[in-house]
């Protein structure tokens, strides 16, 4: 089932600048939901991916692209190349290289949920910009972080 863009999709809210939709907008049952084209993101490759109990999603890995992968929901199981295993449960992250291969199983009794952000040539560094008037504020929130 090929994914309708943000444009395509009247569920797939979009402003001057933006565009925002709940995962159950963009495709039903197990398998891929594809972020990038309907929300219409051009700096790097984002899926979600829906994957049932039991279910190998098969080895891959990329010619270029980094993945960092997050779940959502449920607990995956990654094996890599190198023949280790980790399991990552909800909140979990792990961060990929391209060439390394990488197996992912749901071994879960739910629907395991988790999002993949794919991109190469590097981190265009911290270039975020506070409006005048919201210095304290945005400094608060990461001070409440720590140091990372």
């Amino acid at each position: 089932m090929q994914m309708a863009t943000a444009a395509e999709n009247p569920a797939v809210r979009t402003g001057d600048g933006w565009a925002v939709a709940h995962l159950d907008d963009l495709g039903e049952g197990p398998g891929f939901r594809k972020v990038r084209r309907a929300l219409g993101v051009t700096a790097f490759g984002v899926n979600a991916i829906v994957l049932p109990p039991g279910i190998d999603a098969g080895v891959h890995y990329h010619d270029e692209q980094e993945e960092l992968y997050f779940v959502h929901r449920g607990t995956i199981e990654m094996e890599f190349g190198d023949g280790s295993t980790e399991e990552l449960s909800e909140g979990a992250f792990a961060r990929v290289d391209a060439p390394t291969v990488r197996r992912i199983r749901n071994r879960g009794d739910v629907d395991a949920v988790y999002v993949v952000a794919g991109g190469k040539d590097g981190y265009v560094g911290r270039d975020g910009q506070v409006p005048p008037g919201e210095e304290q504020r945005v400094r608060a929130l990461h001070d409440l972080g720590g140091s990372q």
